[in-house]
């Protein structure tokens, strides 16, 4: 006898129901846990994971105060274009920080992704990741992102200025272009700035592509030169007008580049590792309090991020890029008023008129401006 099956279904195979039934009573075996928490125990870099994740291959340092971090990605790494950033979450003392660093490197056949990061005064992942961090430890990893690649097909003349870490995001441009059998024939001009000589990140590596041919170095030194006058660009680099310009660096070096080249009328893309900011404003907004989900309140000025001082006060936020891009950090205000590091304005909720929710809020890019009550452990979209 044969039995129908209602239109548009189809018989389950024997091979399937097989599977379905073996992982039923492997669950049942490994109750109150899943096959997945056993095989991410053992496997943790297999594909299909809920989130990806990767393992620390090698912490090389570059300076006293910086070191490239190599990392074994998971399966589900779906690989980059180099001057992308990757968002990396950390555990520091049971705590999970998120931060984003560029990739140094472009693809390689073993798969792994480096970053190299530069210790910052008080910053709590920097110095983990140059000095405690262990090899064999686990970091969670998004998937890479960014808009600071290099155009296709390559212009004839490029220039590259970078200061400090903002090499980073070049040198895997760098790295790539010149792995090619046959490298795109581009003249390249990299004017790179540091403090000193001895802080310089890739300086030997640099120094032999200049010493090849492969670019014109351009190496400024603070204790040597003086501060770079942007000013005096033409003078560094003769032919600066027929160049496509990329720029990597602090701020106020940006600030200067984007005023000079918009001048000129020349284009310039920049990278920025931390949004631009706006002075404090008067009128009652030079700060306030933050109260958390937990009750906690504390005081916070008119110019530092929510993010920033609630992770100084030990309370665990989402965050990401840390510069007002990827959304990663937002969460609910509940009441109170916060005001827009970059622009000036402020956001306001009012229990009762601005719905239970509250109003979603960027914790990187707002600071009190006033009393304001946050819900941490809530994600808003």
């Amino acid at each position: 006898m044969s039995i129908a099956l209602p239109s548009g279904t189809t018989r389950p195979t024997r091979g399937r129901t097989l599977r379905e039934s073996l992982r039923r009573v492997a669950d049942a075996a490994v109750t109150p846990l899943s096959v997945d928490d056993v095989l991410d125990v053992f496997h943790p870099l297999r594909g299909g994971r809920e989130s990806l994740q990767g393992r620390i291959v090698s912490v090389t340092p570059e300076t006293a105060e910086s070191a490239t971090i190599l990392i074994k990605p998971g399966r589900d790494w779906a690989g980059h274009v180099p001057g992308q950033y990757v968002r990396i979450g950390v555990d520091v003392d049971g705590v999970r920080l998120w931060r984003t660093y560029s990739l140094t490197h472009g693809p390689r056949r073993d798969r792994c992704i480096s970053i190299t990061v530069k210790a910052i005064p008080g910053g709590v992942v920097s110095n983990h990741l140059v000095h405690a961090v262990k090899v064999g430890s686990m970091v969670q990893l998004e998937q890479a992102e960014g808009e600071f690649v290099l155009p296709q097909p390559m212009p004839a003349k490029l220039l590259l200025v970078t200061a400090g870490s903002g090499i980073t995001p070049v040198i895997g441009m760098l790295r790539n272009l010149f792995s090619r059998r046959l490298a795109p024939a581009v003249d390249i001009t990299l004017v790179h700035v540091n403090q000193n000589a001895d802080t310089a990140i890739f300086r030997d590596e640099l120094r032999a592509h200049g010493d090849s041919g492969r670019i014109t170095l351009v190496e400024r030194y603070d204790d040597v030169h003086g501060l770079l006058d942007v000013s005096d660009l033409a003078d560094l680099v003769p032919d600066l007008d027929e160049r496509l310009a990329y720029a990597c660096g602090p701020a106020g070096l940006l600030d200067a580049l984007e005023a000079h080249h918009a001048e000129r009328g020349l284009a310039l893309t920049t990278e920025r590792f931390r949004t631009v900011l706006v002075e404090p404003a008067g009128d009652g907004q030079s700060g306030g309090t933050v109260t958390f989900a937990d009750g906690r309140t504390i005081e916070a000025d008119g110019a530092t991020p929510i993010l920033d001082a609630a992770e100084e006060a030990g309370v665990l936020m989402p965050s990401g890029c840390r510069m007002g891009i990827c959304m990663g950090c937002v969460i609910p205000m509940t009441d109170g008023a916060v005001r827009d590091l970059r622009n000036g304005a402020v956001t306001v909720a009012v229990p009762g008129e601005t719905g239970s929710a509250g109003v979603p809020i960027q914790t990187c890019i707002s600071a009190a401006a006033g009393a304001c009550h946050i819900d941490e452990g809530a994600r808003s979209r």
